[in-house]
C-alpha cells in the first residue's frame, strides 16, 4: 500500500535566523553568490581613485569662496581738477589771444614781453627764478600724491559679504556707536573714542568702581563693537581710563 504525497504547504515556512537566503547576504537571484563589499574594500578603492585623480571632485558651489581683497575708497577730487582746469585754460587762451594779435600785426601784450625778457636775461641762481622752480616743484608733487593716492580717509571700507557691493562706514558715525557700546560699562561717567585709520583710541572717566574693572569691561565692550562694524580692516584698540577732574 502505497501513501499519496503531501500537498505542498500554502506558506513556505520562516528560515532559521542562522539560515538567511543568498539574495540578502549578496547573492544572485539564481543562487550565483556575489563577492561582499566591505569596507577595508571600500577605503581602498577611495585611496586607489585619489590616487589615480579619477575619484569624486567636490563641488565648486558648496566651498568656501575666495576672500577678495577690500581697497579703499578713491576721491574723485572735483576741487583740484576745477581749479587745475580753470588755470590751464585760462593760461592757454590768454597766451593764444596773445599769439593771435602778434600775427595780426599788433604788438605783443606787456607782461610776455617782460617774462620773454626776464627769461632771458636773468641768471639761473635769481631768487625770483628759485622760487618759481619751487612753486612749480611743490605744485607738481601734490597732483603726483593726489593722483596716487586714494583719499577719502573719513571712510572706512567694509568687509565684502557680495562681490558686487561695496560698502563704507564714516568714521565720525563708528566712533559715535563705539561711544555708545563704552557708556553702557558700569562706573563709566563720560568716554571720548576717536577712530582712525587703523586705531581705535578711547579715553573714559570713571566715578566708582576700580580702574583695572572698568578698562577691562569698556575694552571688551568696545572689541565687541568694533567686530559688529564689520570694517574689512579691523583697527587696534587702545583704551585709557581715569578718574574725572575733580570740581574746584
Amino acid at each position: 500500500m502505497t501513501t499519496p504525497p503531501e500537498p505542498p504547504p500554502d506558506h513556505e515556512p520562516a528560515p532559521a535566523p542562522g539560515d538567511e537566503p543568498t539574495r540578502a547576504r549578496g547573492g544572485a537571484p539564481d543562487g550565483t553568490p556575489v563577492p561582499v563589499l566591505t569596507d577595508a574594500d571600500a577605503d581602498a578603492d577611495a585611496d586607489a581613485d585619489a590616487d589615480a585623480g579619477t575619484g569624486p571632485t567636490p563641488d565648486p558651489g558648496t566651498g568656501p569662496a575666495p576672500a577678495s581683497r577690500v581697497r579703499r575708497f578713491w576721491s574723485v577730487r572735483r576741487i583740484p581738477a576745477a581749479v587745475l582746469a580753470a588755470l590751464v585754460l585760462g593760461g592757454a587762451g590768454l597766451l593764444l589771444y596773445d599769439v593771435a594779435a602778434v600775427r595780426a600785426d599788433r604788438s605783443a601784450m606787456a607782461w610776455r614781453r617782460e617774462l620773454a625778457d626776464g627769461l632771458a636775461t636773468r641768471p639761473l641762481d635769481d631768487t625770483w627764478v628759485v622760487v618759481g622752480a619751487a612753486v612749480a616743484v611743490v605744485l607738481g608733487l601734490w597732483l603726483l600724491i593726489l593722483a596716487a593716492t586714494p583719499g577719502l580717509r573719513a571712510i572706512l571700507p567694509m568687509r565684502r559679504e557680495h562681490a558686487d557691493v561695496r560698502a563704507g562706514l564714516d568714521r565720525e558715525a563708528a566712533a559715535l556707536a563705539l561711544r555708545d557700546r563704552a557708556m553702557e560699562v558700569s562706573g563709566v561717567q563720560s568716554v571720548r573714542v576717536r577712530v582712525g585709520r587703523s586705531k581705535v583710541a578711547v579715553k573714559a572717566a570713571s566715578h566708582f568702581r576700580e580702574l583695572d574693572e572698568v578698562r577691562a569691561d569698556v575694552e571688551a565692550a568696545v572689541a565687541a563693537g568694533v567686530d559688529e562694524l564689520a570694517l574689512a580692516h579691523p583697527p587696534a584698540l587702545t583704551v585709557r581710563v581715569a578718574r574725572p577732574p575733580r570740581k574746584a
